[in-house]
């Protein structure tokens, strides 16, 4: 299952790159003599373009056979699901614990449909109550 990044964040960095290339176009057919920083937009261009590229394809979030991974453009960090000792939820983020390791989850750029995904895929996790936000309160009527 993936879990999509919201489509205005996917939408804004198209434009980053359109910014780039109309800047890069403008420097190639403008300017006379070539400067240092005239080769740096063309690496901006480059870079931004690769990131929209792997960000569209891969999405934000993965979970399958037992992990979740969070795709980033220069590495990717895997979690197993067994292995998660605890879920905080701070300032709207997730930050699962294991062990060894941590993630952090950040809620504002997935999209509503995903996070109701990630919510019920996390709330499947066995996890005792204080370990995780996704208990409900025992209601105790005496």
């Amino acid at each position: 299952m993936k879990i999509r990044y919201k489509k205005k964040r996917l939408r804004v960095n198209l434009f980053i790159v359109i910014a780039w290339g109309v800047l890069v176009v403008l420097t190639l057919f403008f300017s006379s003599k070539r400067q240092w920083f005239d080769y740096m937009y063309f690496i901006m261009l480059i870079f931004h373009l690769a990131q929209y590229i792997y960000e569209n394809k891969k999405q934000y979030l993965t979970i399958e056979n037992g992990t979740i991974s969070k795709n980033l453009l220069f590495q990717t960090k895997k979690m197993n699901l067994n292995e998660i000792t605890q879920i905080k939820k701070f300032a709207g983020d997730y930050i699962l614990k294991s062990k060894l390791e941590e993630l952090t989850i950040t809620t504002q750029i997935i999209d509503a449909d995903s996070l109701v995904d990630l919510n019920a895929a996390l709330e499947q996790l066995e996890l005792p109550a204080d370990r995780t936000p996704f208990t409900r309160p025992i209601d105790i009527n005496i």
